[in-house]
């Protein structure tokens, strides 16, 4: 055991300092900030998956790779869409792994059990689709909510279907639908209470996320 242990605290430690240090630093971008701490975690994964040095490169690579990062686009993108929806009640923020996120609230997206989209959400959709053909490297993920109400039999489906019209919608823009990922959860994931109609509102949401990739090197 205290074998073990000493061959797990090194790496243990470079991933901290490193982390801590190039995510801390000022001078670095955020670019490097989110593919030094890909790194890092890749680092520590490939300890615990297998406790030599080369596991170590292998998972600090993988990290690297994976990790999704914060570019010029993504900033202009995000400012973009904060603009766009300035006053509607959307909330545009910059995920911690470096995805942007849109969180829809049912007042211009979805009325209770329905899922065809409001006629206030289309020029969220259509900025959001704006030169997305453009940009090679993102992902698009859409997750579709529901409140509390009804059963699971109805909600999960709902909330998948809210989804996909969003999709569908992006799709008809001329994104193309290979690109856009569509998930629900129905009732499971509130970000409010559902005992009251405000609550329920709340809940009843799309979200969508926007990622780029770290480009990789041939």
């Amino acid at each position: 055991m205290q074998q073990q242990q000493s061959k797990f605290t090194p790496f243990v430690a470079v991933f901290c300092v490193a982390t801590t240090l190039i995510a801390g630093c000022a001078s670095a971008t955020k670019e490097q900030q989110g593919t030094a701490m890909g790194a890092g975690i890749g680092a520590l994964a490939g300890v615990l998956l297998g406790d030599s040095r080369q596991s170590a490169a292998i998972g600090a690579a993988v990290g690297a790779l994976g990790g999704y990062v914060w570019s010029k686009n993504m900033e202009d993108k995000k400012q973009a869409m904060e603009k766009a929806t300035a006053g509607t009640g959307v909330v545009v923020t910059q995920t911690p792994d470096n995805q942007l996120k849109l969180n829809i609230p049912s007042d211009i997206s979805f009325d209770s059990g329905r899922y065809n989209i409001k006629p206030n959400l289309q020029p969220v959709l259509d900025q959001f689709a704006q030169g997305l053909n453009n940009q090679p490297n993102t992902e698009v993920r859409i997750v579709g909510h529901t409140d509390s109400t009804g059963s699971d039999a109805v909600n999960q489906p709902l909330s998948v279907n809210r989804a996909q019209s969003a999709r569908d919608y992006l799709a008809a823009k001329g994104v193309d639908a290979r690109r856009i990922s569509t998930e629900g959860h129905g009732a499971k994931q509130p970000i409010a209470e559902n005992s009251s109609d405000a609550g329920r509102a709340k809940n009843r949401r799309i979200e969508i996320y926007l990622a780029e990739r770290q480009p990789t090197k041939s």
